[in-house]
């Protein structure tokens, strides 16, 4: 199953009014494992940003000037997602906003429902924690993944966490590439099994259990993922 964690950046608040997308930031999720592969590209708006968006992610027109405009990067940006599931935290939001620039490069062109499912984070989130703060910043705080690399808004950085946050969030493990690789691989999702020869006289290895004070933490941790998780711990589903 190939997913794409999915976030943007954007002049303003609504595209009704004619706020354009600046920042498009995805990564690349197969069979819930990271990839390494992703998608980061600056956008030229042909507008002013608001002084109000500018405070949240800090793009500021004068970076812009050079950037492409969305005519330029539409088939490299729709070749990457494909078909895939997207991932988004307050999906209607980033995805109105691609509908809006999609239709005005061409109204003829499928828009992103046609195209893909989408899974809003944010609806799962207020599912499973009703009555709580579920921004990103507040899972982040709830799941225990690290965000403290999050001074402003980034739709790169923010893809990258929310894809943390959503792999803890669905009970599944985090910061794992695509067939094993370690996060020392090229990350581009081209990693090979190598053969290690092992030395038949080499000296056996010692087998040291855990301790019950050991097993017992393990549990807690096991039992606080499975509540954090809305009872899909894994491991300790019966095999």
């Amino acid at each position: 199953m190939r997913q794409i964690v999915l976030d943007t950046e954007t002049t303003g608040l609504e595209h009704a009014q004619g706020h354009r997308i600046i920042e498009i930031g995805c990564v690349e999720l197969v069979n819930r494992r990271l990839t390494g592969n992703h998608y980061h590209q600056y956008i030229q708006p042909n507008r002013e940003v608001d002084e109000g968006a500018m405070a949240v992610h800090g793009i500021t027109n004068e970076f812009l000037l050079d950037k492409p405009v969305f005519a330029d990067i539409i088939n490299d940006f729709l070749t990457f997602i494909g078909d895939s599931q997207l991932v988004i935290h307050n999906a209607p939001f980033d995805v109105g906003f691609l509908d809006s620039e999609i239709a005005r490069f061409d109204s003829t062109l499928p828009l992103i429902e046609q195209r893909c499912k989408v899974l809003d984070t944010l609806t799962m989130a207020r599912q499973k924690h009703p009555g709580q703060k579920n921004n990103l910043d507040a899972l982040c705080k709830r799941y225990e993944v690290d965000n403290s690399q999050r001074d402003l808004h980034g739709a790169l950085l923010d893809a990258e966490i929310l894809a943390d946050v959503y792999l803890v969030m669905t009970g599944g493990q985090r910061n794992l590439l695509f067939n094993g690789a370690s996060s020392d691989d090229e990350g581009d999702g081209s990693y090979v099994e190598q053969i290690i020869r092992v030395d038949a006289n080499r000296p056996r290895l010692s087998v040291v259990r855990a301790d019950e004070g050991e097993l017992s933490r393990h549990n807690k941790k096991l039992e606080a993922i499975d509540k954090a998780s809305g009872g899909n711990c894994l491991w300790l589903k019966p095999v």
